[in-house]
């Protein structure tokens, strides 16, 4: 599952939970739930209490998606992990997000070949 990111056109300074919550598809709830089990994550507060990720914040919130939701981790293993193997989780969180956008690259120009053999645009004939 491809996590939604803003390009670099719509990059802010800081994000309100909704819009973290949309780009992860998860609830609101899910990100207060992790900010309790997860000390690094401390999003910045206004006056009226409202959070405010930071681009770093989001990283960290990719890296527990990519353990918790995709890996099937526990809460408490995910936690140690990134206590212990941050670096590690980093490169395999990267990973993993480039070859998930590279399969979806795949998906789409197989679709476009499809559509092109259907409308007689590609001769399949050797």
């Amino acid at each position: 599952m491809l996590m939604n990111t803003p390009n670099d056109k719509s990059k802010k300074l800081y994000y309100s939970i909704a819009e973290v919550a949309d780009m992860l598809k998860v609830n609101q709830s899910t990100l207060r739930f992790w900010e309790k089990e997860f000390p690094q994550i401390v999003p910045k507060t206004n006056a009226r209490g409202v959070r405010q990720y930071k681009e770093e914040d989001i990283e960290l919130l990719r890296m527990i998606y990519y353990l918790v939701k995709e890996k099937g981790m526990k809460i408490s293993s995910a936690r140690k992990r990134l206590e212990n193997e941050r670096k590690a989780v980093r490169k395999n969180y990267d990973i993993t997000s480039r070859l998930k956008r590279i399969k979806e690259e795949l998906k789409a120009i197989r679709k476009e070949l499809d559509n092109a053999v259907k409308e007689g645009g590609i001769n399949t004939e050797g």
